[in-house]
């Protein structure tokens, strides 16, 4: 009997690990993306772009797809402000990248991250199961719009709904910078 109250206390802790996506729309926090040339980029740098950030595995079929559909995205839709950013999660990335483009034909470029910072990102912890490519979608005005679940989804992960995604942020207008003149007052005595 204990060890049937041990499996499913298993189970329900298991269960209780998959914590759900951060609610939103929310703003995008930085996040730095590690490139091979020794450049580091922060995400803020992209702010007025529709921004699909990927994290992959370099080694991953899926996400292998995912870029090599992603490059075409970006062929289609980089004019109107689209800009895929690849960020490879799996040990030693770092030597990996540049091969993983070349091989899949990525025509954007691809960095790479230890975990940990990826993980806080995606408002998750290292004790969660997590399925890649995770795919956050970020607004012109730097707002996280969407992203995939930990376990994944098959409707977020295909190529109709990226195209959808696409569609609708580049058309949204990227955020006007309004310049206010303050009024101050002074209360002196």
């Amino acid at each position: 009997m204990s060890s049937i109250r041990s499996a499913a206390a298993a189970v329900a802790f298991s269960f209780a690990l998959q914590a759900e996506v951060p609610p939103m729309p929310r703003p995008a926090p930085e996040f730095m993306t590690k490139y091979a040339d020794g450049n580091q980029v922060p995400l803020s740098a992209f702010k007025g772009k529709v921004v699909a950030l990927t994290f992959i595995f370099t080694t991953c079929i899926h996400c292998q797809h995912a870029s090599q559909v992603f490059s075409k995205l970006y062929t289609e839709y980089g004019s109107r402000g689209f800009q895929p950013v690849g960020v490879a999660i799996n040990d030693m990335a770092n030597l990996f990248v540049n091969d993983f483009v070349k091989q899949n034909n990525v025509t954007y470029r691809v960095g790479f991250s230890a975990l940990d910072p990826v993980l806080e990102f995606l408002g998750m912890s290292r004790m969660e199961r997590y399925v890649v490519p995770q795919i956050v979608w970020i607004d012109r005005k730097g707002m996280i719009r969407s992203q995939t679940p930990p376990l994944g989804d098959e409707k977020l992960l295909a190529e109709p709904y990226w195209r959808e995604m696409i569609e609708t942020l580049t058309k949204e207008p990227a955020e006007t910078t309004k310049k206010h003149t303050a009024t101050h007052t002074s209360s002196r005595k």
